[in-house]
Parts: C-alpha cells; structure tokens; sequence
C-alpha cells in the first residue's frame, strides 16, 4: 500500500486513526496499540503477505537479544556475556539481510571470479528489510549501552511496526518514539496536530506525484531507454534524477511526518534542504539525517572516528561511506557511489585542514555538481549506463544538442521540463523546507488553500502512481 494511493488515503487512514482513538477514547489502550501493530503489518503486507513471517520473525529475535542485553534482566542469568550476545544479535541481523539482499550478487562475483557457474537464487528482497534490520541493530546496541527499558512485546512490536516510519524511515530510536506513545496526552485527539499533519501530508503528496514522478519520465528515457545522448540529453536525464530523488525522498518524508503527526507521533527530522549544502559534510548533515546518524553512530565511532590519527580518520570515513553505499544496493555501482562519497569527505576534511576558503556560491556550485554526478552511478543499473551519460555530460556536439532541444523523450517537452527544473531549483533554494513551515504553521486561510491545491493537483496525477525509489533499498 502507497501513501500515493487511493487505499491509503480514502480508506487506510481514516479507518486506522479514527478506531485507534476511539479505542484510547474507551480507555483501552492495550487494545489501541495492539491495533495500530495490527494496521501497520496490515498495511506492511499488503504488498506480499510473505514478507510478514520475515519481519516477525526479526522482531521476536532482537526483542529476545534486547532483554537479554538489558542490565535489568540479571547479570548472571545468561551463559554467554552480553558482548557475545550483542555480537550475536548484530550478526543475525546482517545475516538476515545479506541472504535477501545480497546473495546474487555475491554468486555472480563468485562465479565472475573463478569462472563457475552457480545458479542464482533470485530472491525476493523483503520490503523494507534494510531500514527494520538497522533500526533493530541500533536497539540492541541502545540495550547493550543500558539506554533502552522495553519488556513488553506489543511496544517493541510498535516501536518497529509503526507504518508511516517503517518503509522507509526515518530510522528511529527507541527512546525517540515509546515515550511518545506513552504519554496519555497523545491518547487524545488533537486537532492542530491533524491540521499540521494533513498540510504537510498535501505538500508530500505533491512533491512525490506532481514533481518526482514527472521528472522520472525523463529521467528513465536517458538511463534506461536511450542508447545514446548529447549534451543536452545527458544533462537532463542527470538533472532529472537528481531532482527525481529530491523530491521523491523528500515528499516520502513529509508524508510519513504528516501522517505520524496525525496520531500525535513526532518523527525525527530526516531531510533538511540538502541541495543547499554548500560542502559535502553539509550535505550529509541534511540528508537522510537518521541513516547518517545511523552509520556515524554505530560504524565510524566504534572504528575509532577521528580519535586516532587523520590517516585512521580517512579510512573510518572511506569505510563507512562504502558500507553506506552497499547499504543501498547489492552491485558495484552503489559501492562506488559510496566511494565517491567517501573521497569528497576526505577531500574536503584535508581542505579544510589547510584552511583556504572560496566562495559560497563556488562551494555551492561545486557541491552540487559532485552530488549531481555521484548520483548517476547510484541510478545506473549497470556501468554502461552511467558511462552512456556521463560521456554525454561532455560531449560538445553543439548541433546535436539544439536538435534535442526540439525533441527530448520523443516529444516537445523541451519547454515543460526547463520551466519544471527553474520551478524545482526555486523551491530548492528559495522556499522554506517542511522543518520551517512546521515550525511556523498555522491553520489560517492561505495554509488552508495551499494545502488544497497541494493535495488537488497531486490527486488529478493518480493515474501514474508509482512506488517511492527508496522502497528499492
């Protein structure tokens, strides 16, 4: 089930918000939250029923390691220490996800390798495998460092079921979210929480089906459909990822707080006006805020961060950022565009080391660019295509280019995808983000009329739903 769906929207939702409250409103709160973990896995099986025993699965396993891990459930009650136990849970977890995630491509590597032909399993990859497996490492090391206090399966279940975080993020903390639910305040409805919740559902909604979802129309003609591309074509199709991603990841994020507000659940901030870094430490610093969180946390601290040496501190970063990037995708080209990622930390920690400073709008330009290029090997399915449009990213034929102008993806849509692109960079750069108009939200008339035009237009475009690109990682 799609946030950009008829089912969500008309039927999901509504039905889901009003018995959970109504529940809470009869004071049966056991009930209401065993409800709302029976939506979620409702709505997490909609897509393949099969997934679920999966993720049960992983949840009673990590809810088992968990206590055990908790200080509270007795020093000497377990044969093994609790360091071999939280090895032992880390390891199932990676476990798990490499056999869905990764088999294949580990198979093909190996038969590449030494020239075998085994035969590839041709899994399917759980939804949402790569974000719940994260989520439940980061809780049992929280429970190894003594942070967490949970006995009670149905909140575990909760805390890792919870539908508008659990697809795609972001990926929470146990602390961030039981509180919450905990707090009988929340039990009650509240109306300026639906307002909010609903306004920046519609502007999500919009992002994802207005914007994301046209650019992707070109986008794919450039990676998967042209066999060649100018300079003009090559660009486009870059820029259109590149905004493509934008705006589908950001529009994910806002609908997923939006609905998460409507059942008075603050979700931490996830996305914070990226593309306006102006380095690429900045960069991570606003995008995907919980997964950087995440690698800098439970990888590059515990590999020793920057406390042993800039040479040690290059690598740690080297190493997280490929992780990073294996994290997203099972082939070579995700681990480069982890490199990629990794070498511009790298460069950028040793250029400031020397302290020479640019200009902002150069430091902007720079960024961008990198962020723009690295993408096109995140996107291609394979090396080919991302050399087909970086090659054309530098190809000069002038004439060639014109003629694009006249007839990009078959049509003339040269004017659309301009006046589109100026529009994106102005809401990009000039707009306020979701985090600003949250904070400054009020349901006044023109709050009102945004949202309705927001949500208007995104309904008018359901006729091209599609999944959100991070459903894929």
């Amino acid at each position: 089930m799609l946030f950009n769906s008829y089912e969500f929207i008309f039927a999901f939702l509504p039905i889901t918000f009003f018995i959970y409250f109504y529940l809470n409103h009869k004071r049966l709160t056991e009930a209401s939250k065993g409800f709302l973990v029976f939506s979620s896995l409702f709505f997490y099986s909609w897509w393949n029923i099969t997934y679920l025993p999966i993720i049960l699965s992983s949840m009673l396993f990590n809810y088992i390691i968990g206590n055990s891990l908790n200080k509270n459930s007795g020093e000497g009650h377990h044969k093994f220490s609790k360091k071999t136990l939280l090895t032992f849970g880390i390891l199932f977890n990676i476990a798990l996800l490499g056999y869905f995630k990764y088999s294949d491509f580990f198979i093909e590597n190996f038969n590449l390798a030494f020239n075998t032909n085994a035969e590839l399993l041709h899994l399917a990859l759980p939804l949402a495998i790569s974000f719940f497996t994260f989520q439940q490492i980061s809780y049992l090391v929280d429970s190894y460092k003594q942070e967490t206090k949970e006995y009670d399966f149905l909140n575990y279940a909760l805390f890792v079921t919870f539908f508008p975080q659990l697809i795609a993020g972001p990926i929470v903390h146990h602390k961030e979210m039981m509180p919450q639910f905990a707090k009988t305040r929340n039990k009650i409805k509240n109306y300026k929480n639906i307002a909010l919740g609903l306004f920046i559902f519609s502007i999500g909604l919009f992002k994802k089906v207005v914007i994301a979802d046209t650019f992707a129309v070109w986008a794919t003609q450039g990676f998967d459909v042209a066999t060649t591309l100018n300079l003009f074509e090559a660009w486009a199709t870059s820029l259109s990822y590149t905004f493509q991603l934008y705006f589908d990841f950001s529009g994910y994020t806002d609908m997923a707080i939006g609905a998460a507000l409507l059942f008075n659940i603050k979700l931490p901030i996830n996305f914070n006006s990226p593309y306006k870094a102006t380095d690429i430490q900045d960069f991570w610093r606003r995008w995907h805020i919980t997964l950087s969180r995440f690698l800098k946390d439970y990888i590059y601290i515990p590999l020793g961060g920057n406390r042993k040496g800039e040479f040690r501190t290059y690598n740690n970063l080297m190493a997280t950022f490929i992780i990073g990037g294996i994290w997203h995708g099972a082939g070579w080209t995700f681990v480069f565009w982890g490199f990629l990622h990794g070498l511009a930390l790298v460069i950028h920690r040793a250029w400031s080391k020397l302290g020479f400073k640019i200009w902002t709008w150069l430091a902007w330009l720079i960024t961008f660019n990198f962020i723009n290029i690295a993408w096109v090997f995140f996107r291609a399915k394979e090396w080919d295509d991302a050399v087909k449009v970086l090659s054309g990213m530098v190809n000069f034929n002038m004439i060639g280019s014109i003629k694009s102008l006249l007839n990009f993806g078959g049509d003339k849509i040269d004017n659309v995808f301009t006046l589109l692109l100026f529009f994106s960079i102005f809401i990009i750069l000039k707009l306020k983000n979701t985090n600003e108009l949250m904070n400054n939200f009020k349901p006044n008339a023109l709050n009102i009329i945004l949202m309705s035009l927001s949500f208007a237009f995104a309904f008018l475009s359901f006729n091209k739903i599609s999944e959100f690109l991070y459903f894929n990682f």
